[in-house]
């Protein structure tokens, strides 16, 4: 039975997922970024809450945590480093581990380099990917606690999973990412890609999800090793495009 992913913008420019597998009904909510809007929609989809899925640590997407956990009494799950928004996950997961929602099966994968201990969820029965602030629509994050190579590895993950799996990323930053983008690579459908993002963002329509085979044709971080030849390195090619990117101002 497929999963329906609800999804709705909050705080600044985050988004939020509510997800409910529909053969038992039995609802999650990826991250927690704004505990109020969170609990609203639920009231309004009429979902009871069984499960968060936390991506990372960072307070915008755990920091409602402690609120939903003590209005829903659901299940928190997510990596170890979690804690340190000041409560332990009620299960911790890695890579390899496999988190069950009524009939739906998320695989964890670990995609350390925002932080070392992020990790997405994978539906590969329903082609869907939730992935935090890993990779987003022509972009990725930063490294605030990995490496170039850790990042790089954590996106080759992603970059390996079917063309078709949409990608449902935390933020709404393609527009800014988009901008950085053509300024390195002069690809003709990046250059179609980023009209297309502006128009919808001048309309105000979201750019996520997105999809594997999307990001690989126009991402310049997933398509460092072509931007930069002259660097050997596949790792350190990525690495110079985010070094570029963080000090980029257009």
């Amino acid at each position: 039975m497929p999963l329906t992913v609800h999804q709705f913008s909050c705080l600044s420019d985050n988004y939020g997922f509510l997800v409910r597998d529909d053969a038992t009904g039995k609802a999650a909510c990826i991250d927690t970024p704004d505990a109020d809007a969170i609990l609203v929609e639920l009231a309004q989809l009429g979902w009871s809450l069984d499960l968060i899925l936390n991506t990372h640590w960072h307070p915008d997407h755990a920091g409602g945590n402690a609120r939903i956990k003590a209005e829903t009494g659901c299940t928190v799950v997510g990596p170890a480093e979690v804690e340190r928004i000041g409560q332990a996950p009620d299960r911790i997961v890695d890579e390899g581990d496999v988190v069950q929602l009524g009939e739906t099966t998320f695989g964890v994968i670990n995609t350390g380099g925002h932080t070392l201990g992020h990790v997405a969820f994978y539906d590969a029965a329903d082609g869907i990917a939730f992935v935090g602030d890993t990779l987003f629509a022509l972009g990725c994050g930063r490294i605030f606690e990995g490496t170039p190579q850790q990042m790089w590895t954590s996106l080759q993950k992603l970059a390996a999973l079917p063309e078709d799996v949409t990608v449902y990323c935390a933020h709404e930053y393609t527009a800014a990412n988009a901008r950085f983008a053509l300024s390195v690579d002069t690809d003709p459908a990046l250059k179609a890609r980023a009209v297309d993002i502006f128009t919808a963002r001048e309309r105000g329509e979201w750019t996520v999800p997105t999809t594997i085979g999307l990001e690989k044709a126009t991402n310049p971080f997933l398509r460092a090793p072509l931007l930069r030849p002259d660097i050997a390195d596949p790792a350190e090619a990525f690495g110079a495009v985010r070094a570029a990117k963080d000090s980029f101002r257009g």
